[in-house]
């Protein structure tokens, strides 16, 4: 097979190197590859941050879009490359070590080539990084790695503590049901190890259950601090996101 058939050629200020044809990232990702490959754990092994990266870029191209700093036609094709990243498609896609110099850039890089690829491909152009659409002018448009991974990261804890108060929701109705059961069941308490005053046993289900109920409140009250975000200062990621 030819190797014109195999690779396209990509540019940067350090030269020109040889991509992938069937890879939607491009030459950014291909340095983060070469130059980062310290714990062997990738990109596309975290899901949630994936989506949550899609769903910033997604939030900064809406309000670019708006301002009239970005063609409609570009942002339209971008939004979509968002919505399927954020459905979860094209994950294989995000092939960066979690390890990187930069603060986050190999993967705020790899995100940006990955949705200006996608978005050439909406528009009907060959799957590449750097035009109509480019990872950089368009994708990145008036964003900083400092902004965009921590906020990123911040959405994609949000998620996590979401599913995680779900679960600890069910854990503590089973635990009030127990303590509701098991009311009339004397047994002794217990110190330090020692046998104290005899309480029931539904006492100790309940004490279980108010313990992860102040949990529970406390990840509340991380959720409202990490709405305080870098992009926007503080912002109902609901509206964002859908």
């Amino acid at each position: 097979m030819n190797q014109d058939e195999e690779f396209r050629e990509e540019s940067d200020l350090l030269g020109t190197r040889l991509i992938p044809k069937d890879a939607y990232w491009g030459i950014q990702t291909l340095r983060a590859q070469e130059n980062f490959g310290v714990s062997l754990v990738r990109l596309y092994n975290y899901s949630t941050l994936v989506q949550a990266m899609a769903m910033v870029k997604k939030a900064c191209t809406l309000a670019n879009l708006y301002l009239e700093h970005l063609d409609k036609e570009y942002a339209e094709a971008i939004i979509k490359a968002c919505d399927e990243v954020i459905a979860g498609e094209l994950e294989d896609q995000f092939d960066v070590d979690m390890l990187q110099g930069g603060a986050g850039t190999s993967t705020n890089m790899c995100v940006n080539e990955v949705l200006a690829s996608r978005a050439n491909e909406i528009l009907g152009e060959p799957r590449n990084t750097m035009s109509p659409v480019s990872a950089l002018d368009h994708v990145n448009l008036s964003q900083s790695t400092n902004d965009v991974y921590p906020t990123a990261i911040k959405v994609a804890t949000i998620y996590g503590l979401r599913d995680l108060s779900t679960n600890l929701e069910g854990l503590i109705d089973a635990l009030d049901k127990k303590a509701e059961e098991f009311k009339d069941i004397l047994k002794l308490g217990r110190t330090e190890m020692q046998d104290a005053v005899p309480i029931t046993l539904g006492q100790e289900f309940g004490a279980w259950s108010g313990a992860l109920k102040r949990d529970l409140q406390r990840i509340g009250w991380a959720i409202d601090i990490l709405k305080t975000h870098n992009i926007g200062s503080y912002s109902n990621l609901d509206e964002v996101v859908g």
